[in-house]
């Protein structure tokens, strides 16, 4: 299996992603490419740059020959810790805003009428959405009323199709397992729209709910809305590098060179060695008993889950001679498994207990809290990459509040499941 490892120490942005991905490999030809096929008179060049001692790649999106990032930077007199796409442009008014303002459904129209690969209009298009969504929740305005500034500006929209160009080149030859560190977001402050703010901005934040991050080594901005919005998109499963054979390795330049502190973005690529399957192990043990009282396995059910279970199910089989049966499984860790067997043995009458080996993926779990006409009410949430996978009102206080409000309990499900969506933007 082909894998690939993001070493965010010092964050990631737009073009450190480009940088890196170009010098592991990536033919620069295919930013070039789809810079061009946008039509918005942007072109790419590519330099090899020192940052702390480290050789690097950083690649600049230029715009009629200029340096769009830098002529931004003019412009704003800000200094940009990577790219010309922070948080907080997309609400000032600024006075190139004719040129730089897009729509997202501007944005939309231009990918889509652009020469591309389907599947890099898509994941452009896409993350362009997740950025729309973010700042829409961020100021309460729904999202094709979103006009992205700097995010919206050449550099930005080539940085992000350019990423999606070169994902799907490495996809040609064969999909990739991306894995990544804790993200190195920094520390400080930024000024923004909404004035000064803690780092990370506004929309960077959002866009980084749910992914490990830290903050060390600078005072400065070390991820931008571009950069997370990527990570986003990716999907990566986050933690240390998993066992691989490295064949390339990439360095993207951030713009800042400070002293002792190499700011790049790294990128392993290669394939994966005697690679774990994913999810967790976990013992299932299972017993059929055609001659035990209902009401004993009823309490045997309940038991084993306080006694460490991980679950507990009662299944109606039918066993030799026609008997019906009860079949009882048991969920647990592997170090509860021996314990478990013990009390079944002592609680049942069963004469054996049979234990197996299983993997399982779960979903991370997460409760928030919504306010609805009925009361406030807890939601459970299954999360996969920071993305919420089930939303499910917890039972039990949605049947307080309909009890209390005299309401059916479904009106109150309904209720709090709108609210939370509601609240997030979804």
């Amino acid at each position: 299996m082909r894998v690939a490892y993001l070493d965010c120490f010092a964050g990631i942005s737009g073009d450190m992603f480009l940088g890196a991905l170009v010098d592991a490999g990536v033919p620069a030809r295919v930013l070039e490419e789809a810079a061009l096929a946008l039509g918005i008179g942007a072109t790419v060049r590519v330099e090899m740059v020192d940052r702390s001692g480290v050789r690097a790649t950083k690649v600049h999106v230029l715009e009629d020959g200029e340096v769009a990032e830098e002529a931004g930077a003019k412009v704003h007199g800000h200094d940009h810790a990577h790219e010309h796409s922070h948080g907080h442009s997309h609400a000032e008014k600024h006075s190139h805003a004719h040129v730089h303002g897009r729509s997202l459904g501007k944005i939309r129209e231009l990918i889509e009428a652009a020469d591309l690969p389907f599947a890099v209009k898509g994941n452009a298009i896409r993350t362009f959405e997740l950025l729309g969504a973010t700042e829409a929740k961020i100021h309460n305005v729904p999202v094709e009323k979103i006009h992205f500034h700097e995010v919206g500006a050449v550099d930005a929209i080539v940085d992000i199709v350019g990423a999606c160009a070169a994902l799907d080149y490495l996809d040609q030859s064969g999909p990739i397992a991306w894995y990544c560190s804790a993200v190195n977001v920094g520390s400080g402050t930024v000024d923004c729209a909404h004035g000064t703010l803690p780092v990370p901005a506004p929309a960077t934040a959002d866009l980084l709910r749910g992914m490990p991050t830290y903050a060390a080594h600078i005072q400065k901005e070390m991820v931008t809305p571009t950069g997370a919005v990527l990570l986003r998109l990716l999907g990566p499963r986050f933690g240390e590098q998993p066992t691989m054979r490295v064949a390339s390795i990439g360095y993207g330049a951030g713009g800042r060179n400070p002293k002792g502190f190499a700011n790049v973005l790294r990128v392993s690529l290669g394939e994966a060695v005697d690679a774990e399957p994913e999810g967790e192990v976990v013992t299932v043990l299972e017993t059929a008993l055609d001659d035990l009282n209902p009401q004993v396995l009823a309490m045997v059910s309940e038991q084993v889950l306080s006694r460490g279970a991980l679950d507990a199910m009662l299944s109606p089989v039918v066993m030799k001679k026609g008997r019906s049966g009860t079949l009882l499984t048991v969920l647990c860790r592997p170090q509860d498994a021996t314990a478990l067997e013990d009390y079944l043995f002592r609680e049942t009458s069963t004469l054996g207990v049979r234990r197996r080996e299983e993997r399982r993926t779960v979903l991370d779990r997460r409760h928030d809290e919504v306010t609805t006409p009925y009361g406030v009410i807890r939601v459970k949430l299954g999360l996969r990459n920071g993305e919420p996978m089930n939303i499910a009102p917890e039972f039990e206080d949605c049947r307080s509040a309909a009890e209390a409000n005299q309401v059916p309990v479904k009106q109150v499900i309904q209720a709090a499941t709108s609210a939370w969506m509601q609240e997030n933007g979804l």
